[in-house]
């Protein structure tokens, strides 16, 4: 079995990754489409065994004139590539290979969707299913997801879940102090933290913050220190893209509403060993998959999250963790002050939300999940194909087996 994977980025998307190295250690042979064969993951795909070409089939709704250039590109790589299954990881690759091929390709196209974002906007909700042919399928990497696209009509053969697993070998859940000394803060200190990338607000869908909630942490952590004076914060990851003048102006509001308690670390390359130094990590996206509360379980480390996308499928308030509504300061400086003054308590809902997120996101066992998924596309789209040759050659009616004959 041959798969083409569409990755729009090559420094990004470690999920990708993890995933193609486990496909292909169980016989797949992978090919890997990136806007660069040397960059980031590139060198790291070739030594798992993947092919790597260079080409950027990802389209950006701010580059609309770049369509034309994109969409043949992506007929050229498919033409070349000649795969059995074609798996995209991004909306942007998704909708270009769409549109490159048409609603009646033959190929099995998986849309592996990896997060709710676009789907929490109408039009791009209804873009995605409106653009899809009889072989395009969907894997949702949350409930959230899933239960979505059923709402948008859907059938429920065409949409599975699996989880976008990780190696959880770096997260040994061992303090080193090395993040604590590098701030000059001692053990004894309360430190919070939240690590993510700073994703400038996307005007088109009308945000004026960014989705992963800095702004909100800011708040947060100002309201927590007029009960506990002695928290310390610090936020972990720089920016996305182009998005400097955004990390900027977090910067700004940091040194205006801290008073010094809140430390910017900008991008690390060691957060895993980092992690246990923290106390409590804050997840307060505004739209989010599950992948802001893993890492921190992964590490045993208590976590308070929003209530967003799929995010509760790891955090189950009271059980693994804190859930608080988005965009809510007040109600998250409520769940950092509770966590932290219940250590036991705290503890305890992280190591059961530990073993929730080892169970749901081993890569091996995920890895084994996507290669059952394509051999249940190719059955289905293969049956699909029967079944409309049988009925092209006259049948009044049409009924289908297991084998996939018509009878």
């Amino acid at each position: 079995m041959k798969v083409l994977h569409l990755v729009k980025t090559a420094v990004g998307a470690s999920w990708v990754f993890h995933q193609v190295r486990v496909l292909g250690s169980l016989g797949i042979q992978v090919v890997v489409a990136l806007p660069s064969t040397t960059e980031g993951f590139a060198p790291l795909y070739q030594q798992a065994g993947a092919t790597v070409v260079k080409v950027n089939v990802n389209f950006r709704a701010q580059h609309l004139w770049r369509v034309p250039t994109i969409v043949a590109a992506c007929r050229e790589l498919v033409r070349e590539v000649k795969p059995d299954v074609v798996h995209s990881h991004h909306v942007g690759t998704a909708f270009a290979l769409r549109v490159a091929l048409g609603k009646e390709s033959r190929i099995p196209h998986i849309f592996q969707v990896p997060g709710p974002l676009h789907l929490e906007h109408g039009a791009f909700a209804a873009l995605d299913t409106w653009l899809a042919g009889p072989h395009d399928y969907w894997i949702a990497t949350c409930q959230w997801t899933r239960h979505k696209y059923a709402e948008l009509g859907v059938p429920a053969g065409r949409v599975f879940l699996a989880y976008a697993g990780t190696d959880l070998r770096p997260f040994a859940g061992v303090r080193t102090g090395r993040l604590r000394r590098q701030l000059g803060i001692s053990d004894e200190v309360p430190l919070i933290g939240m690590v993510s990338y700073m994703y400038a607000p996307l005007w088109f869908l009308g945000q004026t913050r960014g989705l992963k909630g800095h702004e909100d942490f800011m708040a947060a952590l100002a309201l927590a220190r007029r009960i506990r004076p002695d928290i310390r914060g610090v936020i972990i990851g720089g920016p996305w893209g182009d998005a400097t003048w955004y990390e900027q102006r977090l910067r700004k509001l940091g040194a205006k509403t801290s008073d010094g308690s809140l430390n910017f670390c900008g991008h690390r390359k060691d957060v895993p060993s980092i992690y246990p130094d923290l106390d409590l990590a804050v997840v307060p996206s505004h739209s989010e998959n599950c992948g802001g509360a893993l890492e921190p379980l992964l590490s045993g480390i208590p976590v308070v999250a929003t209530t967003v996308g799929g995010l509760p499928d790891l955090i189950e308030h009271g059980v693994t963790g804190w859930l608080v509504p988005p965009r809510n300061p007040k109600a998250l400086a409520g769940a950092i002050l509770d966590a932290l003054g219940n250590q036991k308590e705290a503890r305890r809902r992280a190591i059961q939300g530990q073993g929730r997120a080892k169970n749901l996101f081993d890569i091996e066992k995920v890895g084994r999940e996507v290669a059952a998924i394509y051999e249940q596309v190719l059955s289905h789209s293969a049956n699909q194909m029967q079944s409309r040759l049988c009925s092209a050659g006259g049948h009044k009616s049409v009924s289908f087996s297991v084998t996939g004959k018509c009878g």
